[in-house]
């Protein structure tokens, strides 16, 4: 293990006060972590909230989560004028740019807004899934609409400098820094392609997504070139459940591999929020201790229910000798 994923697996064992963590350690898994255990995780597995942290102060609406020791760092968008879809497309837009104002909120363990990041440019205001490496935060702002643009940013998260790193003339939703190459990997609108790039901004190689269960939201670096990722799906419902208007949200949560490009294993996850949305719908991060698995959500808007609480599940998977 290198001393950047060292530092970044005690970052998430250091969230603790507000946000439940793991108690007891469990047997271990020989092949350990939390892509070995996620493998042995099914439909019927039994996820038990164990912990709410409330936050307080305006959150708008949530997009990632990341923690880096004693911080929280959650994405947001501040929508003052939404999109509108065109009649018919114009160029390669199929709606209006809308107008907002991109977050990145800094927050203690208790809920405690200590910092508030303003992010983007212009008509890139909006702010996505979010990754931790260990001593950056990354956090892509795009458009709020597909085909369009985005800016790809780092956060210090010692300082909370921020540094403008490049730009992409695509949507990315989401990003992750793989640990065994020190690449980033994107998502663009809908998880529907994976992008990966240098540091630099230089695009290395372009992936059709192989999952089409749910669209991930937010995702997480894990070793040996994996990233597991939450997201959710609106589904339309038949006309006696109120039609297309009335959609069901399904969540979920997928394991992927970035080298082989494969999708490795993926469950849905039906856990639901006080104001009702699916746990996942947006930010998320795991982590492993034994064979039990802890997750961090935060899938309600600050205007909904009692507004955004950061959600801790636990899950017991079986141990292997």
């Amino acid at each position: 293990m290198t001393r950047r994923m060292a530092v970044a697996a005690a970052s998430l064992a250091l969230v603790a006060g507000g946000v439940a963590t793991a108690a007891t350690a469990a047997p271990s898994r020989p092949a350990g972590g939390v892509a070995s255990d996620f493998t042995a995780v099914t439909r019927g597995t039994a996820w038990n909230l164990v912990g709410k942290l409330q936050l307080k102060f305006p959150t708008y609406h949530t997009e990632g989560i990341a923690f880096a020791g004693d911080l929280i760092f959650l994405s947001s968008v501040q929508i003052l004028e939404p999109t509108v879809k065109y009649p018919v497309p114009q160029g390669r837009y199929d709606r209006s740019p809308g107008k907002g104002i991109g977050h990145v909120f800094v927050i203690d363990r208790k809920g405690n807004l200590q910092k508030d990041i303003v992010l983007g440019e212009g008509d890139m205001y909006h702010p996505s899934g979010i990754d931790f490496d260990g001593t950056s935060v990354w956090v892509p702002v795009a458009e709020y609409r597909p085909n369009s643009a985005a800016i790809m940013y780092r956060i210090d998260a010692k300082t909370l400098e921020v540094h403008k790193q490049f730009t992409v003339d695509d949507h990315i939703g989401g990003v992750v820094r793989d640990q065994a190459t020190g690449h980033l990997v994107g998502q663009t609108w809908g998880s529907r392609r994976f992008v990966e790039w240098n540091l630099a901004g230089k695009q290395l190689a372009s992936w059709d997504n192989p999952g089409h269960f749910i669209d991930y939201q937010d995702c997480q670096s894990l070793p040996a070139h994996k990233m597991i990722c939450g997201g959710i799906t609106n589904l339309p419902q038949t006309p006696s459940a109120g039609g297309a208007t009335a959609t069901y949200e399904l969540g979920g949560i997928g394991l992927l591999d970035v080298h082989t490009h494969e999708l490795l294993h993926e469950v849905p996850f039906q856990q639901w929020s006080t104001a009702g949305h699916v746990a996942t719908r947006n930010p998320f991060k795991i982590k492993d201790d034994g064979n039990k698995l802890t997750m961090w959500v935060a899938p309600d808007n600050g205007d909904e229910g009692n507004g955004t609480e950061i959600l801790t599940y636990q899950a017991t998977v079986p141990a292997t000798q």
